[in-house]
């Protein structure tokens, strides 16, 4: 008899670990997919895959991401997140991938009503129509809840021995952990920038003053302390290694301030129109230099390398 194959999006999380366990226990040959992108990466879930051994491909869709993060077409969380335009973008690379691998159908670690925006029975719908899974879309969890599978019509897999969790609690979900003998999953924060509301404000700022903005613009926005002055980024580093990072993404027309006799942070100035940077955003972003160095911060002797790359 062939061996029944299941593909399934696995972000590392303990939904995802225990989606995985229930398909193992009824001998579904497992592999798990993983994305990674601008805003997340891929740790968690290799974490997790060598834990149940759950072969794993990673997946970077960062460029594709990023264009709905810019323009979602169902809108965004309470941050900047669009979780909704996320989880269609990455069932559709799924459903690609199960067609060219011959796998019989995708599962998710979706629980009904865990996430208020993308997890209720209208987003989940909504979700399963935009990828075109129909029936070929299994979510374990809350199989009991959602309407029957084709997997479990054809008894590829066993329906009553799935789940009807619900909610946000998450007991159920520890009390399954507790009987696989999973010991080491991640609090149910997440690991996506994009929910963060600092980032969130940041990214928003600049998708105003630069809706082209790219993945080096993206990495500048985890960095060190933000000051907008007109369409002008000034960034001051945190610690020696943000600085060397900074160092690492000024481009062509950034300008680098530091201080020559004193320690302190690395500041980059990055004008988001045309045109040169002027004397007095310079003055701005020596100031903010000399302001976080403990050293510096009140002295009148203070020199600066300006670096125009």
């Amino acid at each position: 008899m062939r061996k029944i194959r299941g593909l399934i999006l696995f972000s590392g999380g303990l939904d995802s670990i225990l989606a995985a366990k229930i398909l193992m226990e009824q001998k579904i040959k497992l592999k798990g997919i993983t994305f990674k992108s601008y805003f997340f990466n891929e740790e968690q879930a290799k974490k997790a895959a060598k834990q149940i051994k759950l072969p794993l491909k990673i997946i970077d869709f960062s460029k594709e991401h990023l264009k709905i993060v810019k323009s979602p077409k169902y809108g965004y969380g309470k941050a900047i997140n669009p979780c909704i335009d996320c989880h269609i973008l990455m069932l559709k690379t799924a459903k690609r991938i199960m067609k060219k691998e011959k796998f019989d159908f995708i599962i998710t670690g979706d629980v009904l009503g865990e996430r208020p925006m993308s997890q209720n029975k209208q987003a989940l719908g909504l979700i399963k129509k935009e990828s075109k899974l129909g029936g070929y879309l299994l979510q374990p969890l809350s199989a009991k809840l959602l309407k029957e599978t084709i997997p479990e019509k054809l008894g590829w897999v066993n329906r009553k021995e799935l789940f009807d969790i619900s909610g946000r609690s998450r007991k159920k979900q520890i009390a399954l952990a507790e009987k696989y003998r999973i010991k080491e999953y991640p609090t149910p924060a997440g690991g996506c920038l994009l929910t963060d509301l600092e980032f969130a404000k940041r990214l928003k700022e600049l998708l105003k003053i630069y809706p082209r903005c790219n993945d080096n613009d993206i990495e500048l926005l985890k960095l060190g302390r933000h000051f907008l002055e007109n369409r002008t980024k000034i960034i001051v580093g945190r610690n020696e290694q943000e600085d060397k990072t900074i160092k690492r993404l000024a481009k062509r027309q950034d300008v680098l301030v530091e201080m020559k006799n004193y320690p302190g942070p690395l500041t980059l100035i990055r004008n988001y129109q045309r045109g040169k940077i002027s004397k007095k955003i310079i003055e701005r972003a020596q100031e903010l230099t000399q302001y976080y160095s403990f050293k510096a911060r009140h002295k009148k002797d203070v020199k600066f390398d300006i670096i125009k790359k």
